[in-house]
């Protein structure tokens, strides 16, 4: 079982993450929604597409844009199409 775990709260917890550039993308049905607050940003990735973000709540603390997921993909990445995947300070792994 891999988690992702920010400030002691367990945001995600799957046995079928997938492994992309070394980040596990997690189903987005694993992802606590009480944690995930919508975000603004978005980036670029030349072979995945456009990347959005959540940031992340836990007990009133913000992780802003600690968070990403591709709702749309390019053919190449279209296994993690809907997956989120964590940085900034979450812990993930088993």
């Amino acid at each position: 079982m891999v988690r992702a775990v920010w400030r002691g709260a367990v945001i995600a917890e799957s046995e079928d993450t997938l492994v992309v550039e070394g980040n596990h993308y997690f189903p987005r049905d694993s992802v606590k929604d009480e944690f995930l607050v919508p975000s603004s940003h978005h980036s670029e990735c030349g072979w995945k597409g456009t990347a959005h973000y959540y940031s992340l709540d836990v007990d009133g603390e913000r992780n802003q844009d600690a968070a990403w997921y591709y709702p749309l993909t390019t053919p190449e990445a279209e296994k993690i199409r809907g997956r989120v995947a964590f940085w900034r300070g979450v812990t993930v792994g088993d």
